[in-house]
C-alpha cells in the first residue's frame, strides 16, 4: 500500500509536533512542511527529512491532507484551497474567525467529498473518551480549564493571548459539552474580564439548553495552579473527570465499587495510562483520510462549537461595555 502523503502548515510551537508525530507514523509520507519563516521551514525539513516550503500552494498536489497550524485569521483561506483542490484538512481550533467561514468550508468539503477534521485535542483525551460510556442524559454540567501564565519569550506576546481566553481554552469544555447533551443552547449568560493582556483572561459562561441541561463553564489563564475538570451530574449518577491527570470517579446508585455511607451509593475511580492525545487525534486523521468515514471532530461539530464561542464572546463585550458606561457616568 502506497503511504498516505500528509503536509504540515505552520510549524511554530504546534507545528513542529504535528510534523514530528507524522514523521514517525507507520504508512505516512510526511511530503513537506511550511512556514512563512524559510529558516524554520528549512530547519524543521531537515530535522525529519522532508521538503521546506515558504508558500502551502506548493503542497497542493503533493499531499493527501495537512494539518493547517497558523493563525486563525488565515485558517479559512488555507483551508479552502486545500479543500478546492482536493485536500483533506484537519484545522487546529478554532476552526475560522466566523461562523460564516466555518459554513463556507463545510460547504466546499461537502461539495468536493472532503474531509474537515478540527483539532479539539480533549476529545481525544482517555479520560473524555470513556465518558461515552457512562454519559446518557446529564441535567448539569460543570467545567473548570484553568492555566499557570507561561513566561513569554523575549519581545513576544505570551503564546494564546492572541484569542480571547474563550477561543483559547474554553472552547475546549465548550465541544466536549455539546458533544454529550446533544441540544440545542436556549439562551447564554457570560461574564469575562482581561487582566493579564488586552484579551479576556478569565470568563464565564452559564448554558442554558433546550432539553433542560444546564452548563456553567470557567476559563483562566491567569490561575495560580493547572486544573482542567468537568462535573456532570445526571439522573442516580455524579461523574467527576480529570482530565489533567486521566481520571473518573463516578458515584452512583447501585452500582458496583465501594459502597459509601449514603444507602445505595457506590463510589468507582478509574484511572487512564498516560497518553499522547496528539498522536491519537493525527492518527484519527489519518485512518478518516485513507477509509473515507467520518472523523470524531467533524467540520460542523467544529462550527457548532465555535458558534457558542462567539456567542459568549459577544455577550462579554455587550456586557463589559455596559458596565463600563455605567462606571463612567458616576
Amino acid at each position: 500500500m502506497e503511504p498516505l502523503r500528509v503536509g504540515v502548515v505552520g510549524i511554530g510551537y504546534l507545528g513542529k509536533f504535528h510534523a514530528e508525530k507524522y514523521a514517525r507514523m507507520d504508512g505516512v509520507k510526511l511530503a513537506g512542511v511550511v512556514d512563512i519563516i524559510p529558516e524554520r521551514a528549512e530547519s524543521v525539513a531537515k530535522q525529519y527529512g522532508t521538503e521546506p516550503f515558504t508558500d502551502y500552494r506548493d503542497l497542493i498536489g503533493k499531499v493527501d491532507g495537512v494539518s493547517v497550524v497558523v493563525p486563525t485569521t488565515v485558517h479559512f483561506s488555507i483551508s479552502r484551497d486545500f479543500l478546492e483542490n482536493n485536500v483533506d484538512v484537519l484545522i487546529e481550533k478554532p476552526m475560522a474567525e466566523t461562523v460564516g467561514e466555518a459554513d463556507a468550508l463545510i460547504k466546499v468539503a461537502d461539495f468536493r467529498s472532503r474531509i474537515i477534521q478540527v483539532g479539539h485535542l480533549e476529545r481525544f483525551n482517555p479520560a473524555v473518551v470513556a465518558l461515552r460510556e457512562v454519559v446518557e442524559r446529564p441535567l448539569f454540567i460543570e467545567s473548570h480549564r484553568l492555566h499557570i501564565p507561561k513566561k513569554p519569550d523575549p519581545g513576544k506576546e505570551v503564546r494564546g493571548t492572541e484569542v480571547d481566553v474563550v477561543l483559547d481554552l474554553m472552547i475546549h469544555d465548550i465541544d466536549i459539552i455539546l458533544n454529550f447533551v446533544k441540544s440545542e443552547v436556549k439562551s447564554i449568560h457570560a461574564v469575562g474580564v482581561p487582566v493579564v493582556s488586552t484579551r479576556v483572561d478569565i470568563a464565564n459562561a452559564r448554558l442554558v439548553f433546550e432539553n433542560g441541561c444546564v452548563a456553567n463553564v470557567t476559563a483562566s489563564r491567569i490561575s495560580m495552579k493547572n486544573m482542567r475538570k468537568i462535573r456532570i451530574f445526571q439522573k442516580d449518577t455524579y461523574i467527576s473527570v480529570d482530565c489533567a491527570n486521566h481520571e473518573i470517579t463516578t458515584i452512583r446508585r447501585d452500582g458496583d465499587g465501594i459502597q459509601l455511607p449514603i444507602p445505595g451509593m457506590f463510589l468507582e475511580q478509574t484511572s487512564f495510562e498516560e497518553a499522547d492525545s496528539l498522536e491519537s487525534e493525527l492518527e484519527a486523521f489519518v485512518h478518516s483520510v485513507r477509509t473515507r468515514e467520518a472523523p470524531l471532530v467533524s467540520g460542523r461539530e467544529g462550527r457548532n462549537a465555535l458558534r457558542v464561542a462567539l456567542s459568549i464572546m459577544d455577550q462579554i463585550e455587550a456586557t463589559n461595555k455596559k458596565f463600563m458606561g455605567k462606571s463612567e457616568s458616576f
